[in-house]
Order: structure tokens, then sequence, then C-alpha cells
């Protein structure tokens, strides 16, 4: 059995640790629009430059050269984001139509009608146009209104976080897993320090989109940051999928950075370093918008079903 050094091993689980984040970190994202029957919460402009960024990342593997893992990996990110847009836009679609099929009930009601007989959930709350969907959803589905005992609202966050969390330790364990196998059947090998420059034109084109991938992830969250602020509201966006990001983005800078920090090294990975480090402050910027408006989509949802 090949022996390994203490950083060699911390790089490979860190990789493949990240390797499974990213190969799950969409998932939570289309089962929460899939369950809430919209995608109202989700920035396509994030979606799109994230795509875009993926493509980039996907060409610059190719010119590079990198090992199959690599590019297929690649691939699956290109296709697992477009899968994503389709749904989002879907969605979006099917709503809207809805929406102009079936106006809300202050404009359909005539002009007979007392203006004291609005509910509060035809009105609702500036920057909290979904809660109001969400209770007719809820009315509709069960014949009556839910009252304040029947949601627990904080009981709920603390089941999504303990969910949260078994998921974010089932992925590590499946990533652990995976390199652990890997090595045994040798599978995995440890790369030079260095790397391999290989022809200066090939590495040069790999390395301005690398560069271009780094910027565009940086620059993707940007929207959805935007998006939240503005409607005091992350409801519709689902926690695990940052969660993942930045897991992902954590060990993978970790597997970089465990296996050499020599100058060389890093100014090869340079690109993807930034791209993935450099997004982490703007993940954990909207886990400050999650635990900030928390507090309000509950309070909007309350006074929906009121």
């Amino acid at each position: 059995m090949l022996h390994l050094s203490a950083h060699e091993a911390l790089s490979g689980v860190s990789g493949s640790i990240s390797l499974a984040s990213w190969m799950f970190v969409l998932v939570p994202q289309l089962v929460e629009n899939y369950q809430s029957g919209s995608a109202e919460g989700v920035s396509l402009a994030f979606l799109t430059v994230w795509f875009v960024g993926d493509l980039a990342n996907f060409f610059g593997a190719i010119w590079a050269g990198l090992v199959p893992t690599v590019t297929a990996l690649a691939i699956y990110f290109v296709i697992a984001d477009a899968v994503l847009i389709i749904q989002c836009l879907y969605y979006n679609h099917v709503n809207a139509r809805k929406q102009f099929a079936d106006p809300p009930q202050g404009e359909a009601a005539g002009e007979n009608q007392p203006l004291l007989g609005r509910r509060p959930s035809d009105i609702g709350l500036p920057g909290s146009r979904r809660g109001s969907s969400v209770s007719r959803k809820r009315r509709s589905s069960t014949g009556e209104a839910p009252t304040l005992a029947t949601i627990p609202e904080e009981e709920n966050y603390a089941r999504l976080w303990v969910k949260d969390t078994f998921a974010v330790l089932a992925v590590c364990a499946i990533g652990v897993a995976g390199w652990a196998i890997a090595w045994r059947a040798h599978f995995w090998k440890s790369t030079p320090e260095d790397g391999d420059t290989g022809n200066t034109n090939r590495a040069l084109g790999a390395e301005v989109l690398g560069y271009l991938s780094a910027v565009l992830y940086l620059g993707a969250r940007i929207p959805q940051i935007v998006k939240n602020f503005r409607e005091r509201s992350c409801e519709g966006l689902s926690l695990l999928f940052f969660i993942f990001s930045l897991l992902g983005n954590l060990t993978y800078g970790g597997s970089i950075l465990f296996h050499s920090v020599s100058r060389q090294y890093l100014l090869i990975n340079m690109p993807w370093l930034i791209g993935s480090l450099g997004t982490m402050g703007e993940d954990i910027l909207i886990f400050v918008q999650f635990h900030v408006y928390k507090r309000k989509d509950f309070a909007a949802s309350d006074l929906a079903i009121e």
C-alpha cells in the first residue's frame, strides 16, 4: 500500500468532500422549487451568471487537458445548472399564467364589495408578496386556514437546521468514504506540487478561462443578495443549497492549500482559489440574510393566515 503524508491525505479527503458537495449542491433548491411549486425566491440573474461561469470552467478544463474526472464534473455542473434554470423558467411561466387567469380577489371583486371585507392575505406585505400565495396554497389544500398552533415556525426552523446538519455530515461521510475507496483501489494518486505546465499557450488560455470563471462566480451571488435585500426575505431559497456551496468551496480551497503552498503551485491554481475562497464571504452574507429575515418571513406568514 502506498504511503501518504498527512498533507497529501488531507488534500485528497478535502477534494473528495468538495466533489461530493458539488454533486448535491443544486438538489436542495430543485426540491424546494418542486415542493413550493414556485421559483420566485431564486434570482435568475444569479443562476445565469453561475451557468456562464461553469461554462468557462468546462472549456478551461478541456483546454488545459485536465483529468477526465474533472472534465466530467464540469459537464455535470453545466447540465445541473441548465436543469435548475429550466425549472425556474417553467414555474415562473406557469405562475404568471395563473395570476393572469385568476387575478387577486381585490381586483375581481365588484364595486359593491365592502373595503373591510378584504383579508390581510389579499393585501400582503411590502417585499413579501410570496407570503400570500403560500397562504392561499395552504388554504386550498386543507380547506381551511391553518392556525398558529398548527404551524410552529420556530420548531420547524430548528428541525430544518437539524436536517441540514445531518445532510452535511452525510455528504462529508460520502466524500471521505469515496476517497478511501479510491486510494485503496489505487485510483487516487498524488500530483506533483508544481503541476505540469505543458504547452505554454494551452496553459495561458486555460488560465484566462479560469480567471473568467472566478470573476463570474464572484459576481453571480450579487443579484441574489440584492434580491433578498430588496424583498427583505429569503423565502423560496434553500438554505442547504448555500451550505453545500460553502462546504464545496471551503474543501476545494483546502484541497489545494493542503497539497502545497509553494509559490509556483499557488500561482497555477490562483484562479480556482479566488473562485472558491472568494465566494465564501458572499455565502456567509446570504446566511446572515437568512437569519435576519427569518423572523420577518414568519411574521408575514402569520399575518397571511390570520
